[in-house]
């Protein structure tokens, strides 16, 4: 299964209590499709201390959320957007390019032209 989806990109929360949030993808979990986005779906996690391994205490930790909860945010045109495929020629080589259904631009282009770690 394609995910529109890759660790690195920004993305907006489209439900739940963080709802129009703008965020960076942490981790993809292509199993089970959920997502983890940084500073979003936080929940206090209270963990026992282990004497000589960790410090015991409540902390925040980010929880996976349903891939379908999240929507692409265009490096190009920095609007939300749908995500097609599109497959080009580049040196004699096929490659498949996702890009944005707005402004059409190749997404994953975008990021190699102004080297943006993902």
């Amino acid at each position: 299964m394609a995910f529109k989806i890759k660790k690195g990109d920004r993305v907006k929360v489209l439900a739940g209590k963080d709802k129009g949030k703008v965020s960076v993808v942490e981790f993809l979990d292509t199993k089970s499709g959920k997502v983890v986005v940084k500073n979003i779906n936080m929940a206090k996690k209270h963990v026992k201390a282990i004497e000589g391994v960790r410090e015991g205490g409540i902390f925040e930790i980010e929880l996976p959320m349903p891939i379908s909860k999240v929507m692409l945010v265009c490096p190009k045109c920095a609007k939300p957007t749908r995500v097609g495929f599109r497959i080009e020629e580049k040196d004699g080589v096929l490659r498949k390019y996702r890009y944005c259904k707005k402004c059409n631009e190749n997404i994953d282009l975008v990021y190699e032209k102004n080297k943006v770690k993902r």
